[in-house]
């Protein structure tokens, strides 16, 4: 049985008498099914897609924080191979929201960065539901720094409420953390990929997604703040977090229209919680064109292509 979201509740009822007609049929083999569980699962189906297809951008946030969503442990898992993990910043302590990496994708040797925001009660614990700590970005400053050395592409999957807003994350300084790492982005000399896979916060997300390439999965949200932040800030009323979900423009379909992202990235019906595979087959494939794109740049010309593209953003922007 799937995990579902509020809106989805005619969506549980159908599935659930589904479950229950077969459980009835376990216990009586005679007990003939296949035409009313066949009728159940195509009214299921239409409802998923019809559901879906009109989603509004609070709903948006609740999918891309959906638990059976895949992480980045699961992308890890499916699209690379020979794994190895770097641990540490080399100046304080290992930060486990941030997993670094030097892998192969699909043959070619690349350097792996990401959020894991962990699955149950105790992984959410030790990866601290993906907000890191100073140390996870001045780790991926230090893979960074070992990509421009040995010429590796930077594949960065983004999943992060924001960063950890502690006193203990500010007293180690986290504003020049998080500021060091968007700068170390922006001077990379080699192809950088970001993809946007859960919910893209604040600095914690950007300081590993100033990327060539930033690409976002069709239910994932990407943001200055989280509504609940916002409509804290604004109203000081958390029932107004629909409003302000509409409001930010946080969604992969609006962020498209304003030149933010480069690209959308589409989810099964229903979610990539419902075809984990298939959404992340999907961000692998919309990966290797972009390296295929990039591979022909210089290295002066990925960083200037890079820098270009977010000074022009700025332009465009104020222009609109």
């Amino acid at each position: 049985m799937h995990a579902y979201l509020d809106f989805e509740r005619p969506i549980a009822e159908l599935e659930g008498k589904i479950v229950e007609l077969r459980q009835l049929a376990a216990q009586d083999p005679n007990m003939q099914i296949d035409a009313d569980v066949s009728r159940l699962q195509y009214r299921a189906d239409a409802l998923v897609k019809d559901i879906y297809s009109r989603l509004s951008p609070w709903q948006r946030v609740q999918v891309a924080r959906h638990p059976g969503r895949p992480h980045f442990s699961d992308y890890a898992t499916h699209l690379f191979d020979e794994f190895t993990r770097l641990a540490g910043d080399r100046a304080f302590a290992e930060d486990a929201a941030v997993i670094a990496a030097l892998a192969r994708f699909r043959g070619r040797a690349v350097a792996v960065i990401g959020q894991e925001k962990g699955s149950d009660t105790k992984t959410r614990l030790k990866h601290n539901f993906g907000m890191a700590m100073p140390e996870g970005y001045r780790k991926a400053q230090r893979l960074f720094a070992l990509a421009e050395r040995f010429g590796l592409p930077v594949i960065s999957l983004v999943d992060t409420s924001g960063a950890y807003a502690g006193v203990a994350a500010e007293e180690r300084g986290q504003a020049e953390a998080i500021a060091r790492s968007t700068q170390a982005c922006l001077d990379l000399r080699v192809p950088f990929i970001a993809t946007i896979i859960g919910e893209g916060g604040s600095g914690g997300a950007l300081a590993i997604a100033t990327a060539n390439r930033v690409y976002m999965l069709e239910n994932s949200v990407y943001s200055v703040i989280s509504p609940e932040g916002c409509a804290s800030i604004l109203w000081r009323r958390p029932e107004k977090n629909q409003d302000a979900a509409a409001a930010m423009r946080l969604t992969a379909q609006d962020l498209l229209g304003l030149g933010v992202i480069d690209a959308i990235i589409p989810e099964p019906v229903g979610g990539a919680h419902r075809g984990v595979e298939e959404a992340i087959a999907n961000v692998g494939e919309q990966i290797s064109r972009a390296l295929n794109e990039l591979s022909s740049l210089s290295p002066d010309e990925v960083r200037r292509q890079r820098r270009d593209k977010y000074l022009a953003m700025g332009r465009d922007l104020a222009a609109k």
